[in-house]
């Protein structure tokens, strides 16, 4: 068996869409190749894991409890008499997969089809008479263990509010009831259509997900999609003609154009254009995409470097009868730059002092696996890219440097021991201990760290796995402050295993498995898993830990403890947090911007805490003028404008409003990013007076 590379990362599932149209959607069933990677996947998880787990009607039980989740997370869609009969199968799971039977989860999947055919059928009914939103009910909006629907009048029941809530933040967004009604019967009409484009790879993909996850939470099972996407993920490139692509009303539509992409060297594409057909080469016959789903059209429009791919499109500014014309793009590298590293720079006054920060914003901890494999100096990797920015920051005479890790899931282990190497050069960075109890320390081997002067490192709830290891590292050394939430709390190693390679397989047919293999530790003996890092000063964050990060699985590992690694930290930081901590509190008990946004986390998480929303008109326009005096006191005051709440969801409104929305989001005042960078600023000055210290201490030796 050859494992072709091991990587870190809190990947989380795509869930699937609901779908179907009036008639009854297509049967999906299982195909020969699926059932034997299933069984394949079966023999290698109850082996080879860290954890190994056998396939038992225990581990049946909770796959069939897991794909049912899947499906219908929010208990919407299933009636009790649906979950009554596939119970009759939740110990036969494991018998069905060595049998290499899928019938089970594929019955199951297309009883879910035919309910979202049922209940948006009867969604679009109810839009004819409209609602009383004067009555006094509400809207459960926190349904993932409420009790199945014992009935379709009962289901029924629910489905209404659930209408009359959509309904009512279209009418609170200023809506007009002809143009609600319009807006939601294309919006469940939407749902119905997506039916027909599941195939039986997407069940398939479902099951499994739901199969490796009850493993542990971070074993996957990757299909040839989403290998493919894994694979671009981690090289942060592509051959295709580089652009961004969104479907709207059944037309592939470009969202952005990549600088520097075919697509906007050409000058022949503009955003808002719909590619309504695909052809290959030259001369290659024109294949009509509407309707089809994107993921298709996007595999149609890749391709070799190269080659030529030819589309059909219909301008922007086109109605459907309008005049298409055909285009001819080279297919070229396309360099997914938006992942990658990058770099800003903020003054902060600290003292009677201004200092510059440099701010290093990492999305993901890539690695060209592939490139490097073959010997190519030049691969793409996160590391370098960040060594590269930090000789620009060290030109531009910044006084410190701030990694940026929010919402960073991970990536490759390499790349987390060398990023940690740029700012402690030599040294253990990470313990990894394998099934078998063996320890193997791993270590950054630089000659000498990159950045010497002060740093920190920003996380969140989002920060997982590679991003922990790196900051944890950091802590442990004392090398920098660590800021912000306490981090997901993944401490697990996962490789990939090509199924292909291990049968001996000539053409890709069974996809691949990200496997557990080893748990990881801090060189200070402890581990992040389940307890993520602790910041050195704390921020507030948005997200609800009870349903995000490595506490809310059930079959999580539980934290543990190893002895520590041969390192020497230094005190510095340590001695800086009492100061850093009264300065950081002083600075936000009075600045206006952190109040607010304490206060927006306060309503959240009430909010979250209360589980209902009302459906009634006045109590909804009383609740929606305390939130717009509050967005327009924000104004007033410079931060940002006011997004509100139109009710509207992804695609229903026109393209540039959705884009203006995206931008002005993007560049809304980052609160908590000021924050760390006073906080920074405040450790830059706090060791210049330090050293101040220690200077004027030694020269009065020196003088005696």
């Amino acid at each position: 068996m050859r494992i072709a590379y091991v990587f870190l990362g809190a990947f989380l599932a795509i869930a699937q869409s609901a779908y179907a149209e009036v008639a009854s959607p297509p049967v999906l069933a299982p195909l020969k190749r699926q059932a034997q990677a299933a069984e394949l996947s079966a023999q290698f998880l109850s082996r080879y894991s860290y954890k190994p787990v056998p396939l038992d009607d225990a581990l049946s039980a909770r796959i069939m409890d897991g794909f049912i989740k899947s499906l219908d997370p929010d208990r919407m869609l299933f009636l009790q008499a649906d979950i009554d009969r596939f119970m009759s199968d939740r110990n036969e799971i494991d018998d069905a997969i060595e049998r290499k039977d899928l019938k089970i989860p594929f019955a199951i999947f297309n009883a879910y089809e035919q309910r979202v055919v049922d209940r948006m059928n009867y969604a679009r009914s109810l839009l004819k008479q409209g609602f009383d939103f004067s009555t006094q009910e509400n809207y459960s909006v926190l349904r993932d263990k409420a009790p199945w629907s014992q009935s379709e009048a009962e289901s029924n029941e629910l489905w209404r509010k659930r209408i009359k809530s959509d309904w009512l933040r279209l009418k609170l967004g200023g809506k007009t009831d002809a143009a609600i009604r319009e807006t939601l019967d294309k919006r469940y009409e939407n749902t119905l259509e997506r039916a027909y484009k599941f195939k039986s790879d997407d069940v398939f993909q479902s099951f499994m997900d739901a199969y490796s996850t009850s493993i542990d939470p971070h074993t996957d099972y990757f299909g040839a999609a989403a290998s493919a996407d894994f694979n671009v993920s981690m090289k942060l490139s592509l051959f295709g003609i580089g652009a961004v692509l969104q479907e709207r009303d059944d037309y592939t539509t470009i969202r952005e154009l990549v600088p520097g992409g075919p697509a906007q060297l050409s000058g022949k594409l503009a955003v808002g254009d719909r590619i309504t057909g695909v052809g290959q080469g030259k001369d290659g016959a024109i294949k009509e995409v509407v309707g089809t789903r994107l993921d298709e059209v996007v595999q149609m429009i890749r391709g070799k470097k190269g080659s030529v791919v030819r589309l059909d499109i219909l301008p922007a500014d086109a109605g459907a009868d309008g005049t298409h014309r055909v285009i001819s793009l080279v297919r070229d590298k396309i360099s997914l730059d938006k992942q990658a590293a990058r770099k800003t720079v903020l003054s902060v006054k600290a003292g009677d002092a201004t200092r510059k920060i440099g701010i290093i914003t990492l999305p993901v901890f890539y690695e060209d696996f592939e490139a490097k494999g073959k010997g190519d100096k030049d691969y793409k990797s996160a590391s370098r890219d960040v060594a590269k920015l930090l000789d620009e920051l060290k030109q531009e005479k910044v006084d410190s440097v701030l990694i940026d890790l929010r919402n960073n899931g991970g990536g490759s282990l390499d790349e987390a021991i060398d990023l940690t190497g740029l700012f402690i050069g030599n040294g253990p960075v990470v313990q990894q201990r394998r099934s078998d109890g063996k320890i193997e320390v791993k270590s950054a081997e630089f000659a000498a760290p990159v950045w010497t002067g002060p740093m920190g490192v920003l996380i969140n709830r989002g920060s997982a796995s590679a991003s922990e290891i790196f900051a944890a590292a950091i802590q442990d050394y004392g090398r920098g402050v660590i800021v912000g939430e306490p981090s997901f709390g993944k401490g697990t190693v996962q490789t990939v295993i090509d199924l292909d390679q291990i049968v001996r397989n000539s053409k890709p047919e069974f996809g691949e498995l990200k496997v557990t293999i080893a748990q990881f530790f801090r060189v200070n003996g402890g581990t992040t898993q389940l307890r993520g890092v602790t910041p050195d000063i704390g921020l507030p964050g948005l997200s609800d830990p009870t349903v995000f990060g490595e506490t809310s699985y059930d079959n999580a590992l539980p934290w543990a403890e190893i002895k520590p690694a041969n390192y020497t930290p230094a005190d510095t930081v340590t001695t800086l947090l009492p100061t850093l901590q009264s300065r950081h509190d002083a600075r936000v008990g009075s600045d206006p911007d952190f109040q607010r946004l304490l206060k927006d986390i306060a309503d959240l998480k009430a909010q979250r805490e209360k589980g209902v929303i009302s459906l009634n008109e006045a109590e909804r326009r009383k609740e929606a003028t305390a939130r717009e005096k509050r967005f327009k006191d924000r104004a007033e005051a410079g931060d940002g404008e006011d997004l509100g709440d139109d009710g509207l969801e992804a695609g229903e409104r026109s393209l540039s409003a959705d884009i203006a929305i995206e931008n002005a989001r993007k560049n809304a005042k980052d609160v908590l990013l000021d924050e760390t960078a006073a906080i920074l600023a405040d450790e830059v000055d706090l060791q210049e007076c330090m050293l101040k210290a220690a200077t004027k201490q030694t020269g009065k030796t020196d003088g005696k």
